[in-house]
């Protein structure tokens, strides 16, 4: 059962606090993607192969989807403040153990804990929600949501620069020192907020399988989500290894600098997000998954071209994170007191997702290269894209 605190103590969101939120938002998910543009690096210093070291992002994928499932419902049900701090310290930790890892096993142990640690945003997320005046809740949502666009494309740019001047460790440190600073911003400025749940935890995961059960438009954002992530992961985990081949011989900072690149993508995701209030959800996400194909068949004709590459990546982000917006457009309006457990199952759809793309595209890179990436990106792309057709008409029959 659910129940819902009187608002006598409701905190105002100032713009102060909003920014906090925006900027922990940022940097926290960005220490899930700094080891993509490392991973050639990471492999050099452990003496070991590109697909070993691939799965450190594997497994802090893997971590991000566990922490998504078990960790974010609780914030139905203890206080949210206490809960990102705690879990702010967990990142520190993990942080460190990653710099001053002594072999690819530590590496891959400290990813996974980092991962499981990084689910922050997705706290703050609904936390500016419930902070925000309803009239204007969706531009708060907005703002923060900005925050984790930025932070996903800029820290491979980050990561990239600071692994090809100072080394990958470098990268590591230097978060831990962004980390704790943000932990202590949030510890002297972030507002509680008391939970609503009133029932207990096994109860509440047990609410996740019902929602499952009874939404069909979440099981099909979840679907579209996880095939569209699972794209994106495929491309940014080799593009490092593709543009260390002779025909670019370029490093970590080139791989990097393909996040600003994306960036353009996000700012077109985002005015194409506006569309989801003035046409149907459906048809948009429709257009949006057909943006994630054309862009593997961009990628496939540019595996000895840099501006195709930069097209195709441009196609690509915009595809992804339009889909994304669509998609979380849908899911909300579904049943407003359950958004955080809805967004906990559409979330770890999405990663899981990315933990798929991720493996799947190591494994054909050592045996096909690029070409088995351009494949099985655009396989993805392409089921999507045929089952939300085939939903798509049903839906309108019915």
């Amino acid at each position: 059962m659910t129940a819902t605190q009187p608002s006598k103590d409701h905190p105002h969101l100032t713009m102060f606090t909003l920014w906090i939120m925006t900027i922990a938002t940022s940097l926290v998910v960005a220490n899930i993607y700094y080891n993509q543009p490392l991973l050639a690096d990471i492999a050099h210093t452990f003496n070991i192969t590109d697909k070993k070291a691939q799965q450190v992002s594997l497994f802090t994928q893997i971590g991000y989807a566990t922490g998504l499932l078990f960790i974010i419902p609780l914030a139905d049900m203890v206080k949210r403040k206490r809960l990102i701090v705690i879990d702010f310290a967990v990142v520190i930790i993990a942080l460190l153990a990653s710099a001053m890892a002594t072999s690819i096993l530590v590496m891959t142990v400290a990813g996974f804990l980092l991962g499981l640690s990084s689910v922050i945003p997705q706290l703050l997320i609904p936390m500016a929600a419930h902070l925000a005046k309803p009239h204007e809740r969706g531009k708060k949502i907005g703002f923060v949501m900005s925050g984790l666009l930025i932070g996903i494309l800029l820290s491979r740019t980050l990561s990239g620069f600071v692994g090809e001047h100072w080394g990958w460790r470098a990268m590591y440190y230097i978060a831990t020192g962004l980390m704790l600073a943000m932990w202590l911003m949030i510890f002297l400025f972030l507002p509680e907020v008391e939970p609503d749940y009133k029932g207990n935890y096994k109860n509440l995961m047990k609410s996740l399988v019902h929602l499952i059960k009874t939404q069909p438009k979440l099981r099909m954002a979840a679907f579209r989500g996880a095939l569209c992530f699972a794209g994106f992961s495929a491309f940014w985990t080799t593009l490092v290894f593709l543009l260390k081949q002779p025909q670019f011989n370029e490093g970590s900072a080139a791989a990097g600098a393909f996040g600003l690149v994306g960036a353009f993508g996000a700012l077109a995701a985002g005015m194409m997000g506006r569309l989801s209030d003035k046409m149907d959800s459906y048809k948009l996400s429709g257009y949006t998954l057909l943006l994630v194909l054309i862009s593997y068949i961009v990628f496939y004709f540019s595996s000895h071209s840099i501006a195709g590459l930069i097209i195709g990546v441009i196609i690509l982000d915009m595809g992804v994170q339009a889909t994304h917006i669509s998609n979380q457009s849908i899911i909300f309006s579904l049943i407003p007191e359950a958004r955080n457990r809805l967004n906990t199952v559409y979330m770890v759809s999405y990663f899981v997702g990315g933990a798929s793309g991720t493996f799947l595209a190591s494994q054909l890179w050592k045996n096909y290269q690029w070409n088995g990436v351009c494949a099985i990106g655009a396989a993805f792309a392409g089921i999507a894209l045929i089952v939300h057709f085939i939903n798509y008409k049903k839906n309108v029959r019915i």
